[in-house]
């Protein structure tokens, strides 16, 4: 060993005395060991995370119930398509006078019944012709008599539930005639 007296204030390795006081802790140093502040933001942490989860719970429970309405909706369109070939023969049975007594009471009941469900039928003979509601499978020529395109003869009735069309009617259309036609357009003065 050497004559140099111990200094405490250095140590044989060149490290810094044991008795040294410490650099002073940083503030991220300070919130990890303060116990409360890991609480609190432990608890923040999992407070947003039930937020999220709740959010996400409200979200599906909407979904669920929309879909099951549109479930209800399909199941319940579905029948009323199946029905509609029953009404067309009962139609049909009424255009020939065969709907008479007991069996045209249940006809009428039916038809009451199916309109608790929003079924309405659509496609008269005098219609205006709409492409969206109407199949035009024939052209009748023109009619004096009309204003716009109508419907002059109806093959098949159509039916919707509320806006949306189960079947279109099968029709078939006649143009405004000649007449109706020269009163709608404009006159233009002669040079």
């Amino acid at each position: 060993m050497t004559d140099q007296p111990f200094d405490e204030a250095t140590s044989p390795q060149g490290e810094a005395p044991v008795g040294a006081a410490e650099p002073a802790p940083t503030p991220d140093e300070e919130v990890a060991s303060d116990p409360v502040a890991e609480l609190e933001a432990k608890v923040a942490e999992l407070t947003n995370d039930l937020q999220r989860k709740q959010a996400e719970f409200i979200n599906y429970k909407r979904r669920v119930e929309d879909d099951r309405v549109r479930a209800v909706e399909t199941g319940k369109q579905k029948v009323l398509t199946e029905l509609l070939t029953v009404l067309d023969d009962l139609g049909r049975a009424e255009e020939h006078g065969e709907l008479t007594g007991g069996f045209k009471a249940v006809a009428d009941q039916l038809r009451g019944t199916l309109g608790k469900f929003d079924l309405v039928s659509f496609g008269e003979v005098g219609e205006p012709f709409d492409p969206n509601l109407h199949e035009a499978v024939f052209h009748a020529g023109e009619d004096p008599e009309v204003d716009v395109q109508s419907i002059a003869q109806v093959m098949r009735t159509g039916y919707r539930v509320g806006d949306r069309v189960l079947r279109p009617a099968v029709v078939g259309v006649v143009d405004p005639g000649a007449a109706a036609q020269a009163t709608e357009q404009p006159v233009t003065p002669e040079d």
